[in-house]
């Protein structure tokens, strides 16, 4: 099992996918930086362009809670492309370049390399929901945002990493749909088709209990008059998950491999 983290890690360190997901979170993180600008003083921003004459941002405040809040919420729409596109990366590629055959040749238990490639893909989220929080605690010391304690801050990384591990949870399907599908473009489809029904179902009022969209509600990406996830949501994204991670490991370990 060591052998083969070390293995999945040396192909993600040798890509370019992990500087190119780096810099979308943090183009994301700055973003909502300006957003916390613009919010600050609206007739600042119209001087400098940011904001149209007769245009207005609302829903949101220009403090700590509220950059915290609008980094969960980047996260949960993230989390399904980026942490998404990590996913079919690392087990689509393994069919595109045709070494899925090679790879399992070799003494280790097709176990151990599903479950390496898991492992990689959550450390990988995990240090780009790291690197949100970061670039956004620089962000909100050089905008001055009000209102910081270090209770703010704990909630809102705890929020933020609750939504990341969510969204990892739920992209694992990909890994699937890409192994199934042996190449990118199955598992893609199947990862628009989650967005928009997430979106769909969300603008419905059902969000709370649609396990790809609890992501975006917890966050409150669909606002406040939206039900709140409760415990249904929670165990209904855990199930998901645990799914799609079991069924590739089983897909893997049972599936003729011919090419």
């Amino acid at each position: 099992m060591r052998d083969a983290i070390a293995v999945e890690a040396l192909k993600a360190r040798r890509s370019r996918l992990p500087w190119l997901s780096a810099a979308a979170f943090a183009v994301a993180t700055l973003v909502g930086a300006m957003f916390m600008f613009i919010l600050q003083d609206p007739d600042r921003a119209r001087s400098m362009g940011l904001l149209g004459t007769k245009a207005a941002l609302t829903g949101g405040t220009a403090d700590w809670t509220g950059y915290f809040s609008l980094l969960a919420q980047t996260t949960a729409v993230g989390g399904t492309l980026i942490f998404g596109i990590i996913l079919v990366w690392t087990f689509g590629r393994e069919f595109s370049d045709h070494t899925a055959k090679d790879l399992l040749s070799l003494p280790t238990s097709r176990t151990a390399i599903v479950a390496a490639k898991f492992v990689v893909t959550g450390f990988w989220c995990l240090l780009l929901t790291g690197e949100t929080f970061v670039l956004g605690l620089i962000a909100g010391v050089v905008l001055r945002l009000p209102s910081w304690s270090a209770s703010a801050a704990g909630q809102g990384l705890g929020r933020l990493i609750i939504t990341a591990v969510m969204s990892w949870l739920l992209v694992s399907i990909l890994a699937l749909a890409a192994s199934v599908g042996r190449g990118y473009l199955p598992a893609v489809g199947v990862m628009f088709l989650m967005v928009f029904l997430a979106q769909i179902v969300a603008a419905l009022g059902y969000g709370h209990v649609f396990p790809w969209s609890v992501p975006g509600v917890f966050s409150g990406l669909s606002g406040p008059d939206r039900p709140a996830v409760g415990p249904v949501g929670f165990v209904l994204v855990a199930v998901v998950g645990a799914a799609g991670i079991g069924a590739t490991l089983g897909w893997w370990r049972n599936a003729d491999q011919s090419r």
